[in-house]
């Protein structure tokens, strides 16, 4: 009798923890890594690289631009014409993505110098900010034991109208990447927000296309005149 009174109690303490939600002072526990999708979504986009890498003769000592859709979408043979460009950008990816197929797209084309921009789609699928700069320490790692000396610019994760209410979260990650680079001699840390945000502390509207996502043609015209003076001589 007095051991089902006991079990009673217990039930009903479960019960009402989980009608009040996590303990004060307690985060709510992030998603399981399982899910968030795996890098094997990309495998037709990295085979398409894999074919012009077939056809096209490209540049040796370049600067190779890698990670989401705001690089894929950046026509840096038009914005840097007197540079040597390869973008390797790809859908909606992750850093981890980018990580994972780097003996693909960055590995065989020794680059000298790599601009990278991800982590906006990773804040978005809810990871913590602790797990984007942990992913992208990883990606740093792996450039680093695969192409020694080879530098990688982060373009800090922009505020855009589409994610604003998401900022805190990507200004949060934005941090811990920016201290992680700045006790690192491979990484440089580039912080877009500041001339992305207008008087009022919003986005600038004009920057991004109908989606309030994606870059206009003014966006990347000021992407490219904040990066261009890191990029080092032709």
């Amino acid at each position: 009798m007095k051991a089902k009174f006991l079990t009673g109690i217990l039930l009903g303490l479960a019960v009402f923890s989980a009608s009040c939600g996590t303990p004060r002072g307690l985060k709510e526990p992030e998603p399981a890594a399982a899910a968030w999708r795996g890098p094997e979504v990309w495998q037709n986009d990295i085979a398409d690289f894999a074919k012009t890498d077939e056809t096209e003769l490209l540049p040796a000592n370049a600067v190779l631009f890698m990670g989401s859709s705001s690089i894929r979408m950046w026509d840096v043979k038009k914005y840097f014409p007197a540079l040597s460009v390869i973008n390797r950008g790809f859908g909606g990816s992750y850093i981890s993505d980018s990580t994972f197929y780097a003996g693909k797209i960055a590995v065989p084309y020794k680059p000298r110098l790599i601009v990278f921009y991800a982590g906006d789609n990773d804040i978005t699928d809810n990871k913590p900010p602790e797990l984007v700069v942990a992913d992208f320490k990883a990606f740093l790692n792996a450039i680093g034991g695969k192409l020694p000396r080879v530098p990688v610019i982060y373009i800090s994760i922009k505020p855009s109208l589409a994610r604003w209410a998401l900022w805190s979260k990507m200004r949060e990650a934005n941090g811990l990447i920016q201290t992680l680079c700045e006790g690192r001699p491979d990484c440089r840390f580039l912080d877009v927000a500041p001339a992305m945000l207008g008087k009022d502390g919003a986005p600038r509207a004009e920057l991004f296309q109908a989606d309030g996502l994606h870059l206009s043609d003014q966006g990347y015209r000021l992407w490219t005149g904040l990066l261009a003076p890191l990029l080092g001589k032709p």
